[in-house]
């Protein structure tokens, strides 16, 4: 249990970073950036500089060992999230990883169980899900707003170049790993079932590497989810969500990043309702929620075992689009 000020180290100068953590930890008192490396020393250096880190260290390695760090973010390549949130943990380090959590359900199932083993966070940064829209629409379909559910439906696309490092099997990239993680998790916690995957089907790019995803997903008796998304070039940059159920629909624009907009609109019979949620950014109130939970003040919503079972939904929709799923042995094609 933690107390004080929690000290972060973050290994890789990625993209993400200044959104995710960076700018959420300068809302958050409790909270510091202490530690930076990167695989290119030049680019960590002009990174710190830029963003007022007051350490660049020479190896991810020595920002995991130093004693005056509390946790650490995982901004890494898919295929690297594994090993360095084991080595971070075991070093006495709460962890904040990217999503998806692993490559992965068996490197998930290893990384959650020595964060139990060790007693220490493990959070997979799936972040729409600490904001308070998220929340509203897990409530009013848990509350039956709309009676049963019958049908769930969620799309996520972002352009993307085929000289992207998610297009890498290497680095176990593809849009599942990429976006569809988040419409996965949507499925299972918005619906309250665990979902088991019927169909997919994918448009690859490189080998392996799935540019588009679309799968079918059954819930319950009769319940069905579908989920699509896409990297391709000319995709759209958009997301949505919606339910219908016997009693009506809910549909819900931009449930990833809904600081950006949203708009939430139930239909039941001639009576339409729209809200708009507002909030901090969904970062602001992940970074909260962790620091919260470094103290033992509450659990994260998207822990070690949260990751698991999306870990566990990716590999079924690669295996059901007949692609290997990531971490494993690539075969010819």
């Amino acid at each position: 249990m933690h107390r004080g000020r929690l000290h972060f180290g973050v290994l890789g100068a990625a993209a993400v970073v200044p959104n995710a953590l960076i700018q959420p930890a300068q809302q958050l008192a409790e909270v510091a950036i202490d530690a930076i490396a990167a695989r290119d020393q030049a680019r960590g250096r002009a990174f710190a500089i830029t963003h007022g880190i007051p350490r660049v260290m020479g190896s991810y390695d020595e920002v995991v060992g130093a004693s005056d760090i509390d946790a650490i973010y995982i901004p890494l390549p898919n295929s690297l999230h594994c090993e360095w949130a084991i080595r971070a943990l075991r070093a006495g380090k709460h962890v904040l990883c990217e999503k998806p959590l692993a490559a992965n359900e068996q490197e998930a199932k290893q990384m959650a169980q020595v964060a139990e083993q060790t007693g220490l966070v493990l959070a997979e940064a799936l972040h729409y899900r600490y904001h308070p829209l998220a929340s509203r629409v897990h409530q009013l379909l848990q509350d039956g707003a709309i009676g049963r559910i019958a049908e769930l439906e969620c799309h996520f696309s972002v352009p993307g170049s085929p000289k992207n490092i998610r297009f890498e099997w290497d680095l176990a990239g593809g849009v599942t790993m990429d976006l569809g993680c988040y419409l996965l998790n949507m499925i299972h916690y918005f619906s309250g079932y665990r979902p088991r995957v019927r169909k997919a089907a994918a448009l690859i790019g490189p080998p392996n590497i799935d540019v588009t995803m679309e799968a079918i997903l059954e819930l319950d008796d009769g319940v069905t989810a579908r989920m699509s998304c896409s990297m391709a070039p000319h995709a759209p940059a958009e997301a949505r969500f919606s339910a219908r159920g016997d009693r009506g629909n809910l549909f819900v624009t931009n449930p990833v990043a809904p600081h950006h907009g949203n708009q939430l609109t139930l239909t039941t019979g001639n009576t339409v309702r729209r809200e708009t949620v507002e909030g901090h950014t969904t970062y602001t109130y992940q970074l909260h929620a962790f620091v919260a939970a470094a103290r033992g003040e509450q659990e994260m919503a998207t822990s070690g075992s949260d990751g698991i079972l999306n870990m566990q939904l990716v590999d079924e929709v690669y295996r059901a689009a007949g692609l290997p799923p990531r971490g494993a042995a690539a075969p010819h094609r």
